[in-house]
């Protein structure tokens, strides 16, 4: 165990800021400047406390702040160690004489894997408080039976915090609490589909595997919208002869864009026009790093949309709940295909989370998480500047992902290859694309990546598209 001494922590408590973050900043640095290596465990709390005058509070706060970051780990019963710093990748053993070799990519060293939070920062001490609420206060009755519009509870602390920060029009009989965003969009597609509905439409380029099976499965066509800079294009949106039109308007996925008052005015007079359904796709609106997020457009149309949206991305995708606010015509049917299809979400997952957002922990962990996805965001973009000038970063400062669009001389299949030859794993837009663009992409999702292993990866990919450019 690394002594207290070898942490070098010097407080100034006379004007030199919280004591929590004088305390993360002095062990962060020691850190980078390899001082504490890889897998060196801290001391206690409650030691480190008493060595430095302060409670032991304070120190708990400031390691929870570096668990969050990625710079230590910590495990319920152990020590607080130093997190692992990324390991050279792996040389390929030496093939055996007379026997053919085989092409296998190494395991990727970083992995800028998409579409999760930082899985390590869920707060799991503010949720043990929930559940114990929960198990201590329910009535029995709770544990029964459900319908398939959810927990009461939970829909009343949706809609008050989704009017509240989304500005959406919703009150707790328009709610329905579903299994994550898939089930969501596949019980909606399934009810229009028995109320005559024949054509899907889909961002081009969009996250459609959620939608696209089950629309297949049930006959209907699915046609693609061209993508902008600033989202789905309204002209192209204005010719369509579909029944669902799948937007996520605050933070187009993947690209980044976002879509203007005027066009979402457009979108939204065409589906009065023709009668259409918008389903909004708010996967990720509570990370905007800029400025404050623009409203949901459910709010602006409450007839002609329908709004989703998932704990996947704030809390964890593990926890498996979402949401829709629906027409109130559409609630009925698809609280009904609910039940048919599960008997209802855990009431003991919905009753805690509802208790999560009444009590306000939900806003803490978003405050909390928001200027470290920040601070990663921002790491990324520097390292692709210095090392990759020439991959155009696009969309707004917001979400866990960033789309970089590839030099027309560069094939996406290829350079995804030779990254993962660097031990780097990273995606391309293409497989989320209808029709055929004229250059590719990569998406980095950064959410569970330090900003050490981001400039690690970004080092090894430049090596990558270095090889490309010989080759």
């Amino acid at each position: 165990m690394s002594p207290v001494s070898e942490l070098a922590i010097d407080l100034d408590r006379d004007g030199g800021g919280a004591l929590h973050r004088q305390i993360e900043t002095s062990i962060r640095h020691r850190i980078r400047a390899g001082a504490l290596p890889a897998g060196v465990a801290l001391p206690p709390t409650r030691a480190l406390a008493a060595e430095l005058g302060v409670t032991r509070g304070v120190v708990v706060e400031a390691y929870a702040q570096l668990v969050a970051e990625g710079y230590l780990t910590s495990r319920s019963g152990g020590y607080t160690r130093v997190a692992s710093a990324p390991a050279a990748a792996p040389t390929p053993a030496a093939p055996r004489p007379g026997r053919p070799t085989r092409s296998r990519s190494p395991r990727p060293v970083v992995d800028f894997g998409y579409g999760r939070c930082n899985l390590a920062a869920f707060p799991r001490g503010a949720w043990l408080r929930s559940v114990r609420r929960v198990l201590t206060e329910a009535a029995d009755e709770r544990f029964g039976y459900l319908d398939g519009h959810g927990a009461v509870e939970l829909r009343s602390a949706l809609a008050a915090y989704l009017n509240r920060v989304r500005g959406t029009s919703a009150d707790p009989e328009t709610i329905v609490i579903t299994n994550g965003y898939a089930q969501a969009v596949s019980l909606l597609i399934g009810v229009l589909a028995t109320r005559g509905a024949r054509t899907v439409a889909v961002e081009d380029p969009s996250a459609s595997d959620d939608a696209r099976p089950i629309t297949h499965a049930l006959g209907l066509s699915v046609v693609g919208v061209p993508v902008g800079d600033d989202g789905v294009h309204v002209d192209a949106v204005a010719e369509l002869g579909a029944d669902l039109l799948i937007l996520t308007p605050s933070h187009q996925w993947p690209t980044g864009g976002v879509l203007s008052p005027q066009a979402r005015a457009e979108v939204l007079a065409w589906a009065q026009r023709t009668g259409a359904l918008v389903l909004e796709d708010d996967y990720d609106a509570e990370y905007r790093y800029d400025r404050a997020p623009i409203g949901a457009m459910q709010g602006l149309d409450p007839r002609r949309v329908a709004y989703a949206g998932t704990a996947s991305k704030t809390l964890a995708p593990g926890f498996r709940l979402g949401w829709l606010i629906l027409p109130r015509e559409l609630v009925e049917p698809v609280a009904e295909a609910k039940l048919l299809a599960d008997r209802g979400s855990p009431i003991l997952d919905q009753l805690t989370f509802a208790d999560f957002l009444s009590g306000g922990q939900f806003d803490r962990h978003l405050r909390r998480m928001r200027p470290i996805y920040r601070s990663r965001r921002d790491a990324l973009l520097k390292a692709l500047a210095q090392h990759l000038p020439d991959l155009k970063p696009a969309g707004i400062a917001a979400g866990l992902h960033l789309v970089a669009w590839l030099p027309q001389d560069l094939d996406e299949a290829a350079v995804i290859a030779a990254a993962a030859r660097e031990g780097v794993a990273v995606a391309g837009v293409t497989p989320y694309r209808l029709s055929p663009a004229p250059r590719g992409g990569l998406i980095f999702g950064y959410s569970n990546l330090n900003e050490r292993v981001i400039a690690d990866g970004v080092t090894r990919l430049t090596r990558a598209v270095q090889a490309c450019v010989r080759a």
